[in-house]
């Protein structure tokens, strides 16, 4: 089965409607819950097409809300971005976020419940590992007994050391003079200054840095003589609590971890914590954040099951999609990792980028429909969609500490009209919501579960079809007795295209040169003609559309 993994901030998505006020408390704003996952919602997200839920957000972080009186540290605000707080900012490991409950005090009962209906409608779930980084203010109120803290028993007086968990700028405060304060009462003091945790190692971290985090100490010295320098034996004390944290959420029913920001960890870590995570867990998952395509096999050989495409095959569909490249670079961009191919998770959005239909990507969420039909039905491996992706949503919002960056914020209390209308007052969606929708629930919901896209072979049509190279993509994907011809049109018009499919293909494939019919499965107009590596086939493909032609042998 070919994996869909729905991506959901829980904060943004709820059954409330408020002002929006920017900035705004969670008060004035509200914010998502738990039980705002029923039966009802998460069906209608397995109805899309989804096989997993990435409930972005759990694991309890940093926020400038007041849960004090349910025993719950404060945070500082000078060291937490946004009123709600950055999910990446992690107070907590062994708690849930208290935002999203309706009773506070059994928080950790309610995602629980959570878990369970999930798995009852037939998903699985998947929450954040956030492992190179944490809150300032890091301190667990709700680990199991005998744990120990992070940074609990570190020698402040050493920079690096394997029995620290954290960096320390040695006699040095930290120095937050080039960050704004939140509030004009007394500045936040550490003595001395944590590492920050996008590998800024001095004491004065600028407004541009992960300043409300530090980073977590894996046994590497960065300021080793000016250089740098690995000291993985004895294991680092770091790699015990965190590969204990995985065991926790593990036990609790997580069916995989996205873990962000991968590559900033070593891969020795991951190979140890990975193994000892699935020789108890053998099926759960995990799911890399890694950038750099050269790290990729390694990162896999350290047991990452799935890991983002961001830097090859998003950036050429959002350029394509843009016009900015060639239809025909999409070739190149799944060349590069064909080694790999099932290990990739292909994506249009997700919380750190641009949504499709803002003013800085393409303003109209349906010229990405070619791209999804390319994302989803060329490979038979992983896609994932972002909440209010499926109806068009813009991020043009200025909610506060995220500014008008075309952005859904993940820093602030803020309400999406879209999710609103898509999943608790669908009479208010607009016409072209519900076509938008009607698109990725056939192409999800649908075609994916096609024999040979799921299980099928992929033949690139590109090399014999120059003439489709700027605005149009043509591949062929086959099993057993199914073919699917494809050719998806990123042109703003409406084209007649003559396809070209090579000896090669007939082949590579097995497929015999016969006359056939077809039907397009996405809008069921037949067509006929004859399979043959004498001459093309001719076709007529809607503008930001796509024609999936299945032949049956």
């Amino acid at each position: 089965m070919k994996q869909v993994i729905y991506q959901v901030l829980p904060r943004f998505f709820g059954r409330y409607k408020t002002g929006n006020v920017p900035n705004g408390s969670i008060m004035q704003n509200g914010c998502g819950k738990f039980n705002d996952f029923d039966d009802r919602v998460l069906q209608q997200i397995r109805d899309l097409g989804a096989t997993h839920v990435w409930f972005t957000g759990i694991i309890r972080h940093a926020t400038q809300t007041d849960y004090s009186r349910y025993g719950i540290p404060r945070q500082h605000p000078d060291i937490v971005k946004g009123r709600a707080g950055s999910p990446y900012a992690i107070a907590d490991y062994y708690d849930v976020d208290p935002d999203l409950a309706v009773d506070v005090s059994r928080r950790m009962d309610e995602w629980m419940a959570l878990v369970n209906r999930t798995h009852r409608v037939g998903l699985k779930v998947i929450i954040d590992f956030v492992p190179n980084h944490v809150a300032r203010q890091y301190h667990s109120i709700a680990k199991p007994e005998g744990v120990k803290d992070l940074g609990e028993g570190d020698n402040t007086d050493y920079h690096f050391s394997t029995g620290n968990n954290f960096y320390y700028c040695w006699q040095q405060p930290l120095d937050l003079s080039g960050i704004p304060a939140e509030k004009d009462d007394e500045r936040y003091q550490e003595m001395p200054a944590k590492a920050t945790g996008n590998d800024h190692f001095d004491n004065h971290p600028s407004r541009n840095d992960w300043y409300e985090t530090v980073k977590l100490n894996y046994g590497i010295d960065y300021c080793d003589a000016g250089g740098r320098s690995v000291h993985f034996n004895p294991i680092p004390d770091t790699w015990s609590k965190m590969t204990d944290i995985l065991l926790f959420w593990a036990q609790k029913g997580v069916d995989a971890f996205r873990c962000d920001m991968a590559e900033m960890v070593p891969t020795a870590f991951w190979h140890w914590a990975v193994d000892k995570v699935k020789y108890i867990h053998p099926d759960i998952q995990f799911i890399g954040e890694v950038y750099n395509p050269s790290l990729y096999r390694d990162y896999l050989n350290a047991g990452f099951d799935l890991l983002y495409d961001k830097v090859g095959m998003y950036d050429c569909l959002r350029a394509v999609i843009c016009h900015q490249r060639n239809a025909a670079d999409i070739t190149q961009a799944w060349q590069a990792t064909d080694d790999i191919r099932d290990h990739m998770l292909y994506f249009l959005e997700n919380h750190d980028e641009q949504r499709i239909a803002s003013d800085f990507f393409a303003v109209d969420a349906k010229k990405a429909l070619p791209a999804l039909v390319v994302a989803t039905l060329l490979q038979r491996n992983a896609f994932m969609v972002y909440a209010g992706q499926e109806y068009g949503e813009k991020g043009m919002n200025q909610e506060g500490f995220s500014g008008h960056d075309g952005r859904t914020t993940i820093f602030d209390y803020w309400t999406l009209d879209t999710i609103q209308r898509g999943f608790f007052d669908r009479r208010r969606l607009h016409k072209e919501e519900r076509m938008l929708e009607k698109s990725y629930r056939k192409v999800l919901s649908q075609l994916i579960c096609e024999n040979a896209v799921h299980s099928g072979q992929t033949f690139d049509l590109m090399y014999v079809n120059p003439q489709l190279s700027q605005r149009q993509f043509a591949f062929l994907r086959k099993a057993a007795t199914d073919i699917l011809l494809v050719v998806a049109n990123f042109d703003d018009k409406d084209v007649s295209v003559d396809v070209n499919i090579p000896q090669h293909a007939f082949d590579f494939l097995a497929i015999p040169q016969r006359n056939f019919k077809a039907n397009d499965l996405l809008s069921e107009e037949s067509l006929s003609g004859k399979l043959s590596a004498a001459e093309p086939i001719t076709m007529l493909i809607p503008a930001y559309g796509a024609r999936v032609w299945k032949i049956k042998l």
